[in-house]
């Protein structure tokens, strides 16, 4: 953890003022490479006398496909669309600066009312918990971190729009167990099967394309966003501006609109579980994965049919389960094993690095139902006898009040599995030098029932018929029966 005390007030009094001025839509290529849409949006940070210091100019692109149909999108709900998703890309350029005054200069015919304005603040300042946590910002309040200001040509909030949508799934798909699951239940249980299943990718890379392909999807049969950061921004990562997570999933959640008004589709099924609701910090509201929770799920999806459109609905189809409970069913799903990929530390190399609190706790997480073969080849070796993680598990395991700042599940999840790893701990000593620490622990002393990952959690906000088909899914598969 930093002091970033003296550097957060000194930005903020050099670079005072961000603007969010706009955005403006490119010409779209023709050919092969052809795009549904490219997008330039423009944030501007002001000094303190008034002039321009940086400029930022991130794009986001949507290759075309012939599922898309753009005619078929109101106008004014594409604007809209567009609008919104620049003030959730605002956050991530925010971040260097923190300028105390954000300006939004909406486009024509839209405005942020005051309870609009109340939902994006609280976004910002949740989704930036880590960021504030671990630059030692621990007196910045919601009330004061960030003002927020209004210009536009009409004092009327944006106005949903509903445009007819067929009753079909867009699934994000990131190269992890989630999407995975998500998938392959939908897939057996949806009458349209895996056909009617739309996969959507950010940023495609190896692991997000090959778990598509083993769930039977074409790359063109694949929805894709590209989103490119402006280099500036970097540049002053590298210079020692303040830098840290911002809530990426809030991004990607207004970005999975566009796909949905562009391929007519209603439903968007994420596949966050219920450990995303549990706090990083012990005792605080830090969380890495709030843009992850049900309480940021339910929020979006109000603000969404208040101010955008109602007739998209975002929900996670993994909010009822554990992350055991997932981990239980992508065992049985062997097409992925080898293809699919989430640590952060290895993902531009698409490998899972082996060494960070990720990997542990993925390694973990399936130890119950996996065997250690299996997970070796996966990994690329046996952490469990890696002695040096004895530090990561102690985060993992509740021993520390921080957990690691990745996606990681619960404390008792984690000390769950780990305790079914009794006997092979027992039968050899001292081959799994993480199994013999954690077994001396105090952690090891709290028995955790089996409660932690059968059955379902709520709240949750799966329609009817997709809970039905999970609950179906569950009991066909035999997957609280085995352990």
């Amino acid at each position: 953890m930093k002091d970033n005390r003296d550097l957060y007030a000194r930005l903020r009094r050099q670079y005072p003022l961000f603007v969010y001025e706009g955005y403006e839509e490119l010409p779209l290529q023709a050919g092969a490479a052809s795009y549904s849409l490219h997008v330039r949006y423009r944030f501007v940070v002001y000094d303190a006398d008034g002039k321009e210091a940086f400029v930022y100019r991130p794009e986001w692109r949507v290759p075309a496909r012939p599922f898309y149909a753009a005619d078929n999108v109101p106008p004014a709900l594409w604007r809209n669309l567009l609008f919104q998703l620049g003030l959730a890309e605002l956050v991530s350029y925010w971040k260097a600066t923190a300028s105390p005054v954000v300006e939004i200069r909406c486009p024509d015919g839209l405005c942020l009312d005051e309870a609009a304005v109340a939902f994006w603040k609280k976004l910002y300042f949740n989704g930036l918990g880590e960021y504030f946590y671990l630059n030692g910002l621990h007196g910045v309040t919601q009330a004061d971190f960030m003002t927020v200001r209004v210009k536009a040509a009409s004092a009327t909030a944006c106005g949903a729009v509903e445009m007819p949508l067929a009753p079909r799934v867009i699934v994000p798909i990131g190269g992890g167990k989630d999407s995975v699951v998500t998938w392959e239940v939908l897939s057996h249980t949806r009458a349209e099967g895996a056909d009617g299943l739309l996969p959507l990718i950010l940023n495609p890379r190896g692991a997000t394309l090959a778990c598509c392909a083993a769930g039977g999807k074409a790359e063109n049969d694949i929805a894709v966003l590209n989103r490119s950061l402006d280099p500036l921004l970097l540049e002053l990562n590298a210079q020692g501006f303040l830098n840290g997570h911002t809530p990426f999933s809030a991004l990607l959640a207004f970005a999975t609109l566009l796909v949905a008004a562009l391929s007519g589709r209603r439903y968007i099924a994420l596949s966050n579980e219920s450990s995303a609701n549990e706090s990083t910090v012990a005792g605080s509201t830090v969380n890495h994965q709030y843009s992850k929770s049900f309480e940021f799920e339910s929020d979006f999806r109000d603000y969404v049919a208040r101010y955008v459109s109602p007739s998209f609905y975002y929900f996670s189809f993994l909010r009822p389960l554990s992350e055991l409970a997932i981990a239980r069913v992508f065992s049985d799903c062997k097409a992925y094993h080898a293809v699919f990929k989430s640590c952060n530390a290895g993902s531009k190399q698409d490998i899972w690095c082996g060494h960070c609190a990720k990997c542990l706790f993925a390694y973990i997480i399936f130890s119950p139902f996996l065997p250690q073969a299996d997970l070796a080849r996966i990994f690329g070796r046996n952490l469990l006898a890696d002695a040096a993680m004895l530090p990561l598990l102690k985060e993992l395991d509740g021993e520390t009040p921080v957990k690691p700042f990745e996606c990681v599940g619960t404390v008792s999840e984690v000390n769950w599995a780990l305790q079914q790893l009794r006997p092979m701990a027992e039968a050899e000593p001292g081959a799994y030098p993480l199994l013999d620490a954690y077994f001396a622990s105090e952690a090891a002393r709290q028995p955790v029932p089996d409660a932690v990952w059968r059955g379902l959690y709520t709240p949750h906000a799966l329609p009817p018929e997709f809970l039905e088909g999970l609950e179906r899914y569950l009991k066909t598969a035999r997957i609280f029966d085995k352990a």
